[in-house]
């Protein structure tokens, strides 16, 4: 099994990994197969440059996260209660535009797909860190999302990097802070999964997202 990396501060040197196992443009291009449509990867942006939110996000709120992308919409919800730091930094950040225009830089079938990187080197992140380690005996299934972190970070660190397990579970042990679940679109990270090359961990054709968007109920 390879090591779930992440990169989650921006710090040169370390790429940040999910675990690892054994610009868009106006048109509407045409459909690949898969239903994913053939777009060209945006520019990528600078690296860090994002202050850390104060405060934490409501607990007795729903908040979830829409990503528009390439390949379909799925929506995430934030796990505010076990994680209130890094759900409350990823808030901030799709609310400033951060994940806008980025790609998944990172697609292993059967495993995980990564993104939030604005660099899309893997090595990208908002410029600051945030911990909340995950509770022993945290497991990884299909459709959870959790942050990406360098192998030298304390457990529970994130930056701006996800990744979405779309195996049946990613044996990983309990050191990737647990952003939340997706709660629709599955199919379409699904989708996202099976673009990848195997060997080399790279996404076989672009995949961006295109838009995100917080909503609270």
């Amino acid at each position: 099994m390879l090591a779930l990396l992440a990169a989650g501060c921006g710090d040169e040197g370390d790429e940040e990994q999910a675990p690892t196992p054994g610009s868009t443009s106006e048109k509407q291009p045409s459909a690949t197969k898969g239903g994913c449509r053939e777009v060209q990867a945006p520019a990528p942006k600078p690296d860090g440059g994002q202050s850390k939110p104060k405060g934490e996000l409501a607990v007795g709120t729903t908040y979830d996260v829409e990503l528009q992308t390439s390949c379909g919409a799925f929506t995430i919800r934030l796990n505010q209660k076990t994680s209130p730091a890094t759900s409350t930094s990823f808030a901030a950040l799709v609310k400033s535009g951060f994940f806008d225009d980025t790609v998944f830089h990172r697609i292993v079938p059967d495993f995980v797909i990564q993104g939030g990187d604005p660099t899309a080197s893997g090595q990208g992140g908002p410029g600051y860190s945030t911990v909340d380690k995950p509770p022993a005996g945290t497991t990884y299934p299909r459709g959870v999302v959790a942050m990406a972190k360098t192998q030298t970070e304390p457990p529970g660190t994130a930056g701006s990097q996800f990744y979405v397990v779309t195996g049946a579970e990613a044996p990983l042990p309990p050191d990737y802070a647990v952003l939340g679940k997706v709660v629709k679109g599955l199919a379409v990270t699904q989708r996202i999964g099976q673009l990848g090359d195997p060997a080399t961990e790279m996404p076989l054709q672009p995949v961006v997202v295109e838009k995100a968007t917080l909503s609270e109920n």
